[in-house]
């Protein structure tokens, strides 16, 4: 008896043993007693019972490595992860404040229906044509007798034709400013909200609409005096991009339109590539502006993009392809347009009212008063849209300015002997002329700026600059008349007759700009300045000059990676009006730097406020920040366009400082704002880093499941599985091979989509790291989202597991069976009948149902398994005493070797839903991918049943099938009957994704 104890006790240290090898009693696994783990099953080894200390030794040190590597993996990922939400946040978050003022509507606005064709109307039955109207305007308007000039609205992804009331209604209090000598009629398509921004199967359909509403306003103004012959179309976002594919229709006149306004379009490619509808769509747009440049010489386009606000829609998207043949074509962010100088959101941009104002003053400075309706005149509305978004004199347009002007009042002569100088005057009733004699210093002082400075209280301040080295500063009321003339060759104190150089000033917050090159003008003798009345107001003329190199300083930008911690600093001894510091090396969308200036003055005085303006010579993207004296400004300095290849300009930052102040400038780079730039130019491109790293998880699984038996858990195998050299080369070979026009030609022969890389190198936003930064922030994605997602397959299976009482783990040997087959051929007709993403979407939901399913039995069996283990291990004692003893035991073997087969068929199960969870996971990111064609089909469904064109209708019946032998395949035949069918599944599910997120997958996952 004392004996037979030690035996048993050895006996239960070893593991199972095969069915073919005889013994006296089968034994439970030893994992079969470990609270909340699944028995495994037996594995053929022995265990050494001679030296049991060297073995539980030898487990314990590899237990705690075992757990301190899911450890470090965890914080590894998490830091990953969190890296990718700072970048977001400073995307979504950190941005300059709201500047923008709010339009408001004086009367009631109202939307009068346009009755369209009958064939119109049934062809396109959810889109509508209105016209806005307020008050007594729209009451005139209910008979459709229009006399103004017609301006179609075109909203974008999900807007409402409502949103052009802020353009009406600010156009109808101009039009009443002029009494109506001229005013615009405003029309507005309603598109029923579609997101064709993540759907593009109905933007063809869009744009036809668009052609026959144009045609349809024509037709109301067919018997007026000046009847249109064109319309002016204005596009928020996606509207913009319809208005553009107009020109590519085959029966689409092109005098049918001659100014297009474009709001946050993203012009140069998709935000979001979902479907292949989308980006045919950009191309065959794009391809025809290039090709078609010459055709398009009479359609004058601006477009303006929102800034950093909008992140949305990033400003780099909404340039237009830049054509040295298409010169009729403008692009500026709205953070540059002169008197808005403001970055707005995507939303904002509609109804942002200084962007309003100068579209509106635009408008009307278009006007052609023989016609009465928008000139026809290319250059004249070119000029016009610089006039009012690019550089602004803060004076009236005029088509065609006087060259010499009559100059009728007093003068006051102002000798000039010193290099710096200052003249005040109080209480000045009217109107009357500085004469400053300029001749002197020409001779004197060639290679030296002249500024001159006029300062009176509460009201702007303005800079005249002139180069040959000479500046101007000057301060003079804002208003739109001339307020500076050059004096040609009088050698008297009056000058009767001068050139206007008010055309020559530029408009910021506090300052106006001239810059002269006085070589350019050698008849110039006086600069004349036009005093406005100042009662009750002090007016300083402050006047220096100084050498141009002493005013412009160089600063190297810090290295990106500096983190910060190191810096660049200048010190600027301000005895002037201006710097210009010029921040070299800064060309690369990838850098973000912080800016800070700190003022500091000798006296305590009253000054004006500085201006910092950041300058970039190669796009119309400035920002502007206007700062108190003294004071600590911090500014953003990041790229919404890379510096072009063959643009060696360097971006500035002027300073319009105060003359007796000192200014220190400290450059640093921004971590986090580097972050939120590559999430900015490459977060569209992040679900295909996560399905990439989801995919090489799985088959690590299936690997491990083929070479031990076991699969591993989904955050231990992307640990040892995703490792970016399994990626990285082969896009390096594909983009290599994409530059001989052999392997391009074979590439697009395959219709396989355009690389990844090369779509960024064509938007100047592609650099040798970033594809390697977005495989680790894919992985680190792709750890927490399957962490996340395991435990909400936990929280469920604990409710399920309290509401309703499991079932008994059943083995189904049968992979097809008539029932599955039946779903499957009805699941293929709701893809090819209805929607394919609907298909896909109920597969899904069957399947998570089934995992879940899955989940709970398992977790139950686990339980009733621990529950009766200590009552197995005394049975299984009791059993061995009992052999020892010669005695019968069939009770106590039938019930032990249950033990045994339950813990298998629990085994068995726990590696099956650790792969079902897995493709699970793999599928939720696909059928995300694929939501926006599902809502669009619902949306339109009181239309019709059937999603026509449908991207994934084809792709979805593949789809359906792979899931359908997917969820009910396990790992024990996996293992024992079909070693071809992982890897087919494999090929198919690639296949599939590859299909239907094309434009997204990387070059390894498409291939």
């Amino acid at each position: 008896m004392a004996a037979a104890l030690p035996a048993a006790a050895r006996l239960w240290r070893q593991p199972a043993r095969p069915a073919s090898r005889a013994v006296a009693l089968p034994a439970p696994p030893r994992r079969a007693c470990v609270r909340g783990e699944p028995a495994e099953g037996g594995g053929g080894g022995r265990h050494d019972t001679r030296a049991p200390l060297r073995t539980s030794a030898r487990r314990g040190a590899m237990g705690r490595a075992g757990r301190r590597l899911p450890a470090l993996a965890a914080v590894f990922y998490g830091a990953l992860a969190a890296l990718v939400l700072l970048g977001v946040r400073d995307v979504l978050f950190l941005y300059e404040e709201n500047r923008c003022s709010m339009t408001y509507m004086y009367e009631y606005p109202e939307y009068l229906k346009i009755k369209l064709p009958k064939k119109t109307a049934r062809r396109y039955p959810a889109y509508e044509l209105y016209l806005y109207g307020e008050g007594n305007y729209a009451e005139e308007n209910k008979n459709l007798l229009l006399t103004g000039i017609p301006v179609l609205f075109l909203p974008g992804n999900a807007g409402s034709y409502k949103q052009v009331r802020s353009l009406g209604s600010i156009a109808l209090r101009k039009a009443e400013d002029v009494d109506f000598k001229y005013h615009f009629n405003f029309f507005s398509v309603n598109f029923n909200e579609e997101l064709v921004a993540l759907y593009g199967g109905s933007l063809q359909q869009q744009t036809k609409f668009v052609h026959e509403c144009i045609k349809v306003i024509l037709k109301l103004y067919r018997d007026q005096e000046f009847a249109p012959t064109s319309v002016a179309i204005v596009g928020h976002s996606m509207g913009g991009l319809v208005a553009r594919a107009l020109l590519t229709l085959k029966n689409f006149k092109p005098e049918l339109i001659n100014l297009l306004i474009t709001q946050a379009t993203p012009h140069v490619a998709p935000v979001m590539p979902l479907d292949k509808y989308l980006t045919d769509f950009y191309t065959a747009v794009n391809n025809h502006w290039i090709l078609k440049a010459q055709d398009l010489r009479n359609l004058t386009t601006l477009s303006v993009a929102g800034g950093f606000r909008d992140y949305q829609v990033r400003s780099g998207l909404a340039f237009l392809p830049r054509l040295s043949q298409h010169d009729s074509a403008l692009s500026v962010v709205s953070s540059a347009v002169p008197r808005a100088w403001a970055s707005t959101d995507h939303l904002s941009i509609v109804w942002c009212k200084e962007l309003i104002l100068a579209t509106i003053r635009a408008f009307f400075d278009l006007i052609d008063e023989n016609t009465r309706q928008i000139t026809e005149d290319p250059k004249k509305r070119m000029s016009v849209l610089h006039h009012h978004f690019v550089r602004h004199p803060a004076k009236t347009f005029e088509e065609n300015p006087e060259a010499f002007t009559e100059l009728t009042g007093a003068f006051m002569w102002i000798p000039v002997k010193a290099s710096k100088w200052t003249y005040s005057v109080y209480n000045v009733s009217n109107v009357f002329f500085l004469i400053v004699f300029l001749c002197v210093f020409f001779l004197l002082m060639s290679n030296f700026f002249f500024l001159l400075r006029i300062l009176m209280e509460n009201i702007s301040h303005f800079l005249l600059q002139a180069t040959e080295n000479h500046t101007v500063m000057f301060t003079v009321k804002t208003d739109t008349s001339s307020w500076i003339y050059g004096c040609m060759n009088s050698n008297s104190s009056m000058c009767l007759e001068a050139t206007d150089l008010s055309w020559r000033a530029e408009l910021l917050p506090t300052t106006k700009v001239v810059i002269l090159k006085l070589q350019d003008y050698t008849s110039l003798s006086h600069i004349v300045i036009q005093v406005p009345p100042t009662v009750g107001n002090k007016y300083t003329l402050d006047c220096e000059f100084f050498r141009e190199d002493s005013r412009t300083v160089q600063l190297p930008v810090t290295h990106l990676f500096s983190f910060g911690l190191s810096s660049s600093k200048i010190l600027l001894n301000s005895t002037g009006l201006l710097y210009n510091v010029q921040l070299q090396h800064f060309n690369r969308i990838y850098q973000a730097f912080k800016i800070y200036i700190e003022s500091h003055c000798q006296s305590l005085k009253e000054r004006k406020p500085s201006v910092y303006r950041l300058h970039v010579p190669w796009s119309h993207e400035d920002s502007i920040i206007v700062a108190k004296v003294p004071s600590f400004t911090e500014i953003s300095a990041k790229l919404h366009i890379a510096q072009p290849q063959n643009d060696s300009r360097v971006p500035e930052l002027n300073i319009y400082s105060s003359s007796d102040c000192q200014y220190e400038v400290i450059l640093k780079t921004s971590v986090l704002q580097v972050l939120g730039q590559i999430i900015r130019f490459h977060a569209g491109a992040l679900p295909v880093y996560v399905v990439s790293n989801i995919f090489l998880t799985y088959g690590g699984q299936l690997s491990t499941l083929m070479s031990t038996g076991q699969c591993s858990d989904f955050p231990l195998e992307l640990v040892r599985t995703a490792k970016p050299y399994k990626v990285e080369p082969l896009i390096s070979i594909v983009v290599f091979l994409q530059g001989f026009n052999w392997f391009r030609e074979i590439w697009e022969s395959l219709s396989l989509p355009e690389v990844d890389a090369a779509v960024l190198s064509s938007q100047d936003a592609w650099f040798p790291l970033v594809s390697l930064i977005l495989f680790v922030f894919g992985t680190g994605i792709a750890y927490w989202s399957g962490v996340f997602f395991s435990t909400s397959l936990r929280l469920f299976s604990s409710l399920w597991l309290t509401l309703i009482r499991p079932t008994v783990l059943q083995k189904d040997n049968k992979l097809i069976t008539p029932r599955r087959l039946c779903g499957v051929l009805s699941l293929a007709l709701v893809s090819w009948t209805t929607c394919g993403a609907f298909a896909v979407f109920i597969i899904y939901l069957q399947y998570l149902f089934k995992v879940i399913k899955l989940h709970v039995n398992v977790r139950a069996e686990q339980n009733m398994l621990n529950g009766d283990s200590d009552c197995s291990k005394e049975t299984s004692q009791n059993s061995s005493i009992y052999t020892v003893k010669n005695q019968s035991s069939t009770d106590s073997t039938l019930k032990a070797t249950q033990s045994l087969s339950n813990s298998t068929t629990i085994a068995e199960a726990v590696n099956s839903l650790k792969m079902h969870v897995t493709i699970l996971n793999l599928f939720t990111w696909i059928v995300l991918l694929n939501l926006p064609s599902l809502i669009y089909w619902l949306k339109n469904l009181r239309y019709s049943v059937r999603l026509d064109p449908d991207p994934c209708r084809s792709t979805a019946i593949i789809l359906v099938c792979i899931l359908e032998i997917l969820m009910n395949s396990s790992t024990s035949e996996v293992k024992s009957r079909a070693r071809n069918l992982p890897s087919t599944s494999i090929f198919q599910v690639s296949k599939q994704v590859t299909a239907s997120n094309m434009c997204l997958l990387p070059c390894s996952v498409k291939t």
